[in-house]
């Protein structure tokens, strides 16, 4: 029992330094994992769909399932082109002059008050023309080189990762199920039984956890778009859109959320006083309130605690160690990786008590 004990403890510790020293590979595999199997029923449903008598080729279901993807994304990049254009129109006609007067008046308020309560020895104006030169030097010193060689190489490393996810999808998918067979058939016939259960439990889980994810974005959307729609905000659809996929980071997908959509809101608005600028402000955030309200009370207790079977306590804590590890990615993906690393280690520890190899290899 201890030396099975010791070799599962080692063939884990093996897997996670694996994992870490090949992070990028890891982390595309894991991607893939996630989205073959979010493509896998849409590709079995178009396998098995007969023309002339024939069922259509996987390969060709499967390049199907991707147009499916690729023509969401298109619509997705509609929603957001409006957006993307009202900005460039507003930057483009931005007056800096009338920026500057406007930050002139409550910086030179604080500065009175200031010199007036003898807390800053200096001339009226001092403040403001320090900011200005500030900001001057700053924009002289932005290096434009390396700014475009920043974007080139995150443009590229997104472009092999994105061909590297799509590369390995497509083979989980043509070969269904060929990875669990291989990796089943890598185990002992005394071990195979456990396995099957460890892996059969696990493929349930995370099922339930992205179908779970999936049904929390189309209510957050739905809740969003709803209220933004009828505070009559601006690009509702599109910061709707956006809170919907940033809530898939736990804690600060919220956050996120509401930020950007009071940016899209008082950049596309105009406003004839203080007053409406804070009524629009109001308003975004309210409807993100009663959003974040519903997300937790209903929505994250029923996907984190019934879809991965966890506690509460457990989930905060694996999504701030993932958080330490991998940043936005590691919070994202840290409740399946926990989630697979759970049920191997129930299952490994109920085979114990349950399983008759485990009691046979005890008595010997």
């Amino acid at each position: 029992m201890q030396r099975i004990f010791i070799y599962f403890v080692l063939f884990i510790a093996v897997f996670l330094l694996f994992g870490w020293y090949f992070s990028n590979i890891t982390l595309y595999l894991i991607i893939s994992l996630i989205l073959a199997a979010l493509l896998r029923p849409l590709t079995n449903h178009l396998n098995d769909f007969h023309v002339l008598g024939q069922h259509v080729p996987r390969w060709i279901a499967v390049l199907l399932s991707y147009s499916a993807i690729v023509l969401l994304l298109v619509l997705l990049g509609f929603l957001f082109f409006p957006l993307i254009n009202n900005q460039i129109i507003i930057l483009s006609d931005l007056d800096l002059n009338g920026i500057y007067e406007q930050i002139q008046i409550p910086i030179s308020r604080v500065e009175g008050f200031l010199i007036r309560h003898e807390l800053l020895d200096t001339n009226p104006g001092y403040l403001f023309g320090r900011m200005k030169s500030t900001m001057i030097e700053m924009i002289k010193g932005f290096d434009f080189t390396s700014f475009i060689g920043g974007v080139i190489n995150i443009t590229s490393s997104l472009f092999i990762g994105i061909m590297a996810v799509a590369f390995i999808s497509f083979f989980l998918l043509l070969e269904n199920g060929l990875l669990r067979r291989n990796l089943l058939n890598l185990i002992p016939n005394p071990y195979f039984e456990l396995s099957v259960a460890t892996f059969t439990k696990v493929e349930k889980l995370l099922t339930n956890y992205l179908s779970g994810l999936l049904l929390q974005m189309l209510a957050v959307f739905s809740l969003a778009s709803f209220g933004l729609t009828i505070m009559s905000v601006e690009y509702a659809l599109t910061i709707a859109l956006f809170a919907a996929v940033a809530n898939l980071i736990p804690y600060a997908g919220p956050l996120l959320g509401a930020t950007f959509g009071i940016i899209v809101g008082v950049s596309s608005g105009t406003f004839g006083s203080n007053a409406e600028l804070n009524y629009l402000i109001i308003k975004i955030l309210s409807v993100f309130a009663v959003v974040q309200v519903t997300d937790n009370l209903l929505l994250q207790p029923m996907i984190f605690s019934k879809s991965v079977k966890a506690h509460p306590l457990e989930i905060f804590v694996v999504i701030f160690a993932g958080a330490k590890i991998a940043g936005v990615v590691g919070m994202i993906l840290a409740i399946p990786v926990y989630t697979i690393f759970r049920v191997f280690i129930m299952e490994f520890y109920m085979g114990y008590k349950s399983y008759r190899i485990f009691k046979n290899k005890i008595t010997n």
